[in-house]
């Protein structure tokens, strides 16, 4: 998921527009914009699909004022639907406000109980919503110490948004898991998940929002406040090798520079004889430049991604995902045949997609598909936000090297080791790599706990 608020800018609206259209790629199921107008009225839109589908000039110029909030949502199928597409707004006695998020609470579902029980009634199935009661349930008017408290009774990774008709909230999870930047554009400031939606609305990048703080602003400018005593930097590795845009930096780190550096070790510690390097576009094609670099073995186009049809991995069901990789995906036939192929990709969740490509490279005529991963064999569920619930759902979980090599169709298989996943991050020096070793930086919660 991606979200994005701007405050003191004219237009805001647009302004938010071409910050998601930049943060496309952190999640393709909906997109939404709240705005609040001088005369603090509210203005919403939202919609399901890419943000060139759910907006137009027709129902981006009715979203009025300075002040504006927006997100774009990744979800599995049991989040799926309108209702849980973001910001959230929400009526209050002291007044309206919206919530966009990132990421994903590890105890959603007993502080859900503990609010239902309370009385509240819940409309979906986002933590937006979760932190909007949390807030209301205090009977303080002091908002800012309302969201505080609100947020040192959660627990995961995430990213909050909160937008009033006059101030943003912006809230960052105390283990630094989720991203989130503050930038200025003109007199006014951003907030958003990333550093590229900056770019193309000509926002000059400030800092990182510090794991663990709230940063308020509003017509007196920034004040910052930390929540939590307990503060740590474990920047999810995925951000770096999947998620995030080459041209962001996160916490300190460019994710091309990373991805290059990761791909470089990748050589180091899993070399192969190939005629030449493919990387799987588009997260791959940096690591797939610094195996060449560090091997000496030719970058070649071997692939092409067709325009825009989504990222397969944040498909919220199978099939759909199979079907987008056959869409996205066409092999240069000239290029790949009766080659030795190192085929570089960033990661393998459930192998399926990995599958088709050997199978598409294969089918072209390539004489071996020797598979290299830019990072370690994914064998545990992540609970801050990636949609991979169960180990079942893992191709490397229950799968030694050489049966998960059988199962993808490739002649070899090798991954990146955990030690190298964190020395490749300039920035963030433990980042969180649950997935790949099994220690989670927070609690975990099954439903059945008291």
């Amino acid at each position: 998921m991606g979200v994005i608020g701007v405050y003191g800018v004219q237009g805001a609206s647009t302004v938010v527009f071409y910050g998601l259209h930049n943060m496309q790629h952190r999640g393709q199921e909906g997109a939404g914009i709240v705005t609040f107008s001088e005369d603090g009225a509210a203005h919403r839109y939202r919609g399901t699909g890419l943000v060139n589908e759910v907006f137009n000039p027709g129902n981006i110029a009715p979203l009025e004022g300075t002040i504006g909030l927006g997100s774009v949502r990744y979800a599995n199928v049991s989040k799926g639907g309108i209702d849980n597409v973001g910001p959230q707004f929400f009526h209050h006695r002291a007044g309206d406000f919206a919530i966009a998020n990132d990421g994903n609470l590890v105890n959603s579902a007993q502080i859900a109980d503990y609010l239902e029980k309370r009385g509240d009634i819940f409309h979906t199935l986002t933590d937006s919503e979760i932190l909007a009661h949390l807030i209301k349930k205090e009977r303080d008017e002091d908002r800012i110490g309302n969201i505080q408290s609100a947020l040192n009774m959660m627990e995961g990774g995430f990213a909050f948004i909160v937008m009033t008709k006059n101030r943003l909230y912006a809230c960052r999870d105390k283990y630094g898991i989720k991203p989130l930047a503050l930038g200025r554009l003109g007199n006014g400031y951003v907030v958003s998940s990333e550093s590229c939606a900056f770019e193309i609305i000509g926002a000059e990048f400030i800092r990182d929002v510090e794991p663990g703080e709230i940063i308020t602003i509003d017509g007196k400018g920034l004040r910052t406040r930390q929540y939590s005593r307990f503060k740590k930097h474990r920047m999810c590795a995925m951000e770096y090798i999947y998620f995030a845009r080459p041209d962001s930096d996160i916490d300190g780190c460019n994710v091309h520079s990373y991805r290059k550096e990761a791909g470089r070790r990748l050589y180091r510690e899993a070399p192969c004889d190939a005629d030449i390097v493919v990387g799987v576009p588009e997260s791959s094609l940096s690591a797939a430049m610094g195996y060449s670099e560090e091997s000496g073995i030719p970058y070649e186009m071997g692939l092409i991604k067709h325009k825009y049809v989504g990222r397969t991995f944040i498909q919220p069901v199978q099939e759909m995902r199979e079907m987008g990789v056959k869409m996205k995906l066409c092999p240069v036939t000239s290029v790949v045949k009766g080659k030795k192929i190192a085929l570089i990709d960033d990661s393998i969740v459930r192998g399926t997609t990995s599958l088709k490509i050997v199978k598409l490279l294969k089918e072209a005529g390539a004489k071996e598909v020797h598979v290299r991963i830019a990072s370690p064999m994914m064998k545990y569920p992540c609970f801050y936000g990636v949609d991979t619930s169960t180990p079942e759902e893992l191709l490397c979980s229950h799968r030694t090297l050489e049966e998960a090599c059988k199962a993808i169709g490739a002649d070899s298989l090798g991954f990146l080791s955990p030690e190298s996943t964190r020395e490749s991050c300039f920035g963030c020096a433990d980042p969180c790599q649950a997935c790949f070793t099994g220690e989670y930086p927070t609690a975990l919660y099954t439903d059945d706990e008291e």
